[in-house]
């Protein structure tokens, strides 16, 4: 207990240190006369008997020391210097803004250019690259000498090129303090993590490779590689789950499934945390304790730990449940039980004393909060439920209930308990349904890691073989996927509360203090979930029956244009699957991971290839998704109509296909695709700008202007040489001079599909496009979602995603 006091007691000092700003000096000379009165008292202790009468006597006021483990009364002055210790740590790393410091020509007017090393891996997003850089000189002009300056800089670059930990850089770009909006501050975000400069739009130029640390770079090569290997055994939306829960990667989950997690209070579960950290550790001791002995084995498995922290990015919640695993496992050989508030407090403190701006982070304090509900409260809860129950059932079936009510209900209520006002008050809102969504989703989740981390690791050892097993862990989690949207429907279990006082948080925590400690009801303990899978299993297959059943071709023609635009910017993607099961995409829409998504939900789980790429259009917005899903959907072939360098996406899709030894073949008017089964596509117009096609079967046939010039409109007479279609996608998103009103009316459609964001950038689609379409059926994405047409060549039907 008296480490426990001291690390608590270091942490005040940090959050004291922040209130008196106060030099570093100052601190340690506070420091100095603490120890030199501390050995004062010791001295006169131990020579002087009176003085020590006395001194118990003074101490003996303490009831802290009565309601807890009581420290030495003689060791109350470590206290003192822990907190003063914890203050001069926090002010020891705050920024000196000064001419050698980088923030220090932040909001200068023109731009700079400065040199660094990337000291992260790049964080790829769908529209930009973020680059962070440790700055080690600047340049004002080209003209002038570089200055020596320090600190890192965050970059926000073009995507396209490829960015590794270790490359040195040169970026050019205005320096800027990070921007602060009125419900977030970007500038306290990027200060957690000792960024104070940023560069909003910049441009980079490598200039050197391998310059980090090897380790680290062995380390994040392998997460990369690791990365692409979920990609190829598992489709989207999976793939990205499985990303964020087993590599810390979540950038791929789309942005309503991530919504859907955070409103069920079950987003810890693709976030790494302590949870994944006590499977991780549990595996590494059981498998290495077997291999090397258990002394050797605890210490690889502390080494694994390490490097699986290192591996996910290792923020908050993964240090913290890394050193509190570590400390379980040296307590474990010494033959101690381990104290869960110590191991806690000792954990928090060691993270603090490297970064003393953790207790300001919303991951750190939701962290904090959940495991000490566990360390409080699990137990008594359990053992409440277990009395309780004893009442009404016998003694078996309560004792067969308590675990699995304990772990997927008992502690989700014990975590929620603590983490309640900090979620109220950052969030400024309370989910009741997560108490039913993570009793029915925790369940499948030790399957989800242990089987798909299995899965990923022999994929990158022989990737047939890790596919083979990614089969076993997919149901798992696709009935997390499914259950998480599900509950993420229901609008009854969330409560929107506003902005909460911080005193209210204060209060909450007090009063909740004083009843835990009055009753003394805690127990220490570590806490580890174990699989209750076994009533899922029957489920879980029926799922993955039903999915891949209905994913399988039923003779129809299906043409689905998929909602893939990407917050204001608007794109179009299209999906065709044939009677015959052959698959076609056509374009791709602004995002990856809007495309990857929309795929995986559509594409039957072992079909992960695209029989036909058509490039139907040269627009940066109909293009910008298809480089980054090559690896994850590789076409067969590639019908491609438009110039091969219009834009930074087409160039990286063509050299990408050239490098796969993917064939291109040029798109050209009059070329017609047989698809089977009497299917075919037809390229009516092929241009600079893109192409025109036209899909038929039987007496179905719907018209897709991908790409059309202005050119092409006369050529096809305005649609009188085309005739009736059956459906018309307008161009361009419904923008006037792509769609003129003769070629509609020529055309005469029983169905027009339209593919905008909702709010367009652009203010698209255009009044006049709207006007021409009085009279016709229009089915928009901003409105419905995605569009889904099938056929059996006489009739159609039509699904949408919202009526």
């Amino acid at each position: 207990m008296p480490l426990l006091w001291l690390s608590l007691a270091f942490l005040v000092g940090i959050l004291l240190g922040a209130q008196l700003s106060s030099p570093t000096s100052t601190w340690l000379y506070m420091i100095a006369v603490t120890l030199a009165g501390w050995l004062l008292l010791i001295v006169l202790k131990q020579t002087n008997d009176r003085f020590a009468v006395r001194w118990e006597n003074l101490a003996a006021w303490s009831r802290i020391g009565r309601i807890f483990s009581p420290m030495p009364s003689m060791s109350y002055p470590l206290l003192l210097l822990a907190v003063l210790a914890g203050a001069a740590r926090f002010q020891s790393v705050q920024p000196i803004n000064e001419p050698g410091f980088i923030a220090w020509y932040n909001n200068l007017d023109g731009e700079v250019t400065v040199e660094g090393i990337l000291v992260q891996p790049a964080d790829r997003r769908d529209t930009y690259i973020n680059l962070k850089v440790k700055v080690e000189r600047l340049q004002f002009a080209e003209n002038l000498p570089f200055t020596s300056v320090d600190g890192l800089v965050l970059a926000k670059v073009p995507v396209g090129e490829m960015y590794r930990y270790g490359d040195r850089l040169r970026l050019h770009g205005r320096l800027e303090t990070p921007p602060v909006a009125e419900d977030f501050s970007y500038r306290d975000y990027l200060a957690l993590k000792g960024v104070y400069a940023y560069m909003g739009r910049a441009y980079a130029l490598p200039l050197g490779q391998n310059q980090g640390n090897p380790v680290l770079k062995a380390i994040y090569a392998l997460k990369e590689r690791a990365l692409m290997v979920v990609y190829q055994i598992y489709p989207d939306p999976e793939a990205s789950l499985l990303a964020g829960i087993l590599l810390g990667v979540d950038k791929g989950i789309p942005e309503q499934v991530q919504e859907d997690f955070k409103k069920t209070g079950t987003a810890h579960i693709i976030a790494i945390s302590g949870f994944n950290i006590t499977i991780i550790a549990g595996l590494f001791v059981v498998l290495f304790t077997r291999l090397l002995g258990k002394l050797k084995g605890a210490a690889a498995a502390v080494i694994g730990i390490t490097i699986y922290t290192i591996l996910v990015g290792g923020d908050a919640a993964v240090v913290r449940a890394a050193i509190m695993g570590g400390l379980a496992l040296l307590a474990r050989q010494i033959g101690r039980r381990q104290d869960g508030l110590t191991s806690l407090g000792v954990s928090s403190a060691l993270m603090a004393s490297f970064n003393p701006r953790l207790p300001w982070d919303v991951v750190f304090q939701l962290s904090f909060m959940a495991t000490l509900g566990l360390v409080l409260y699990a137990e008594p809860f359990s053992k409440a439920f277990v009395d309780f129950s004893n009442r009404y059932l016998p003694d078996k079936t309560v004792q067969r209930l308590a675990g699995p009510v304990g772990e997927y209900f008992l502690y989700t209520l014990a975590a929620q308990l603590t983490t309640l006002p900090v979620t109220a008050y950052h969030f400024q809102r309370l989910s009741l349904v997560s108490l039913v969504a993570n009793p029915v989703i925790l369940p499948a989740q030790p399957a989800v890691m242990i089987l798909g981390g299995i899965g990923v690791i022999l994929g990158l050892v022989y990737l047939p073989l890790g596919k083979l097993v990614a089969s076993l862990a997919w149901p798992f989690v696709v009935f997390t996927v499914r259950a998480v949207e599900f509950f993420g429907q229901t609008d009854w279990g969330v409560w929107n509360l506003g902005k909460l006082s911080l005193l209210w948080v204060v209060i909450f925590y007090g009063v909740l203090m004083m009843v835990t400690f009055k009753e003394r009801i805690f127990k220490t303990m570590t806490v580890s979930l174990r699989p209750a899978m076994v009533l899922s299993v029957m489920g879980l297959l029926a799922v993955l029956a039903w999915q891949q059943a209905l994913r399988t071709s039923d003779g129809l023609l299906h043409i689905i244009l998929l909602d893939v635009s990407s917050g204001s910017q608007s794109g179009e993607a299209i999906l065709i699957q044939t009677p015959s099961g052959r698959f076609m995409l056509i374009n791709g829409g602004p995002s990856t991971r809007a495309l990857s998504d929309a795929l995986g939900r559509r594409m039957p789980i072992f079909h992960r290839k695209l029989d036909y790429l058509l490039v139907g259009s040269v627009r940066e917005e109909h293009i910008a998704a298809l480089p980054g899903i090559l690896e994850r959907y590789p076409p067969a072939e590639v019908l491609w109509a438009g110039r091969e360098q219009a834009s930074r996406s087409i160039y990286y899709l063509h050299e990408g296909l050239v490098d796969k030894g993917i064939p291109i073949v040029k798109a050209e008017s009059g070329q017609v695709l047989e698809l089977g089964e009497g299917v075919c596509l037809r390229v009516l117009a092929a241009g600079s700008r893109g192409a025109v096609y036209l899909l038929e079967w039987d007496r179905f046939r719907v018209l897709l202007p991908t790409g059309p010039s202005y050119d092409d409109f006369e050529r096809l007479s305005y649609g009188r040489e085309i005739g009736q279609v059956t459906a018309l996608l307008l161009a361009d998103s419904g923008y006037e001079p792509a769609n003129p009103p003769e070629w509609i009316d020529n055309l005469r459609p029983q169905l027009v599909l339209l593919s905008v964001a909702a709010g367009d950038a652009l203010d698209l689609p255009s009044p006049e496009t709207m006007e021409a379409l009085q009279g016709y059926s229009l089915l928009r994405t901003d409105l419905n979602g995605w569009i889904h047409l099938s056929t059996n060549g006489e009739q159609m039907w039509v699904e949408v995603e919202q009526k």
